[in-house]
């Protein structure tokens, strides 16, 4: 089984958020899926499969399947439209999210970009609690829920600062907990965000595109803005160039090659 290893969100290796893809000819196990992404270790694995209806795409976390995964599918993109079909442009995913279309673009620069078009969760305002500030260290100032906690704090070097306790953070509501601010006004960027999934025993997400669609509808309500830049500030950082409206998020963002491998037959 073909394995290629994308840095997705950026245009350098080692920075970004790191994907396996894999392109099996057919379905391998579930448990065979699950032992593959616990060995890459990587916060997902995505698997595709090319089926008489398209492209089908899933991923896989170090803690089971997982819903919607942004970098894990402009890896997957990157792949397709580098290995399997180098003359297209568009490339359209059966996913559990239902179908995700990504085109390949280019910058100003030239450079080439990948714009995914991804659903927005819909967010409900929750009360803030003891339990959120013990888990972050801080209080937040605001809190919404969709498939995972989105924490809102007071300013960008609060988020850049925060050392989350895993435990506690396990314990919240959603999958996973997205915190964010609004940016400094010196740096480009609309918000600031990270991104921590202990539930999927991913400690911290280096680029997080599905929490995107919980940060970016919020602070495009907020700001006023159908078009954001936003930063995630890991240790690796990476860049999401988005639009927002009708329900979906569009992310835009580069890749990087970093490897290509076999997976072997008795794995």
């Amino acid at each position: 089984m073909k394995q290629y290893v994308v840095d997705a969100f950026t245009d350098e290796v080692f920075k970004g958020n790191p994907a396996a893809v894999c392109l099996p000819e057919a379905w391998p196990s579930d448990e065979l899926m699950t032992h593959i992404a616990l060995e890459n270790r990587f916060s997902e694995t995505a698997f595709i499969v090319r089926e008489p209806q398209g492209y089908h795409l899933r991923w896989f976390t170090p803690g089971g399947e997982i819903d919607l995964c942004g970098h894990a599918t402009l890896a997957s993109a990157y792949v397709v439209m580098h290995f399997v079909e180098p003359d297209a442009d568009e490339v359209v995913f059966h996913t559990l999210s239902g179908d995700l279309t990504v085109t390949r673009r280019q910058d100003a620069i030239g450079g080439e970009v990948f714009v995914m078009d991804f659903p927005a969760y819909d967010l409900e305002p929750v009360s803030v609690t003891d339990a959120m500030e013990r888990a972050l260290g801080v209080r937040p100032v605001e809190a919404w829920l969709g498939r995972d906690l989105l924490c809102v704090l007071d300013d960008e070097q609060t988020v850049r600062n925060l050392h989350p306790d895993m435990a506690a953070l396990r314990k919240l509501d959603g999958l996973l907990v997205n915190v964010t601010a609004k940016a400094d006004s010196d740096t480009g960027f609309d918000c600031v965000s990270r991104s921590f999934a202990p539930k999927l025993n991913v400690v911290e997400d280096p680029v997080c595109g599905s929490g995107h669609c919980h940060v970016l509808p919020y602070w495009s309500r907020r700001l006023g803005k159908t078009h954001l830049t936003a930063y995630q500030a890991s240790r690796r950082g990476g860049v999401i160039h988005a639009s927002v409206g009708m329900g979906r998020v569009n992310l835009g963002g580069s890749a990087a090659l970093f490897s290509i491998g076999e997976i072997l037959p008795g794995a």
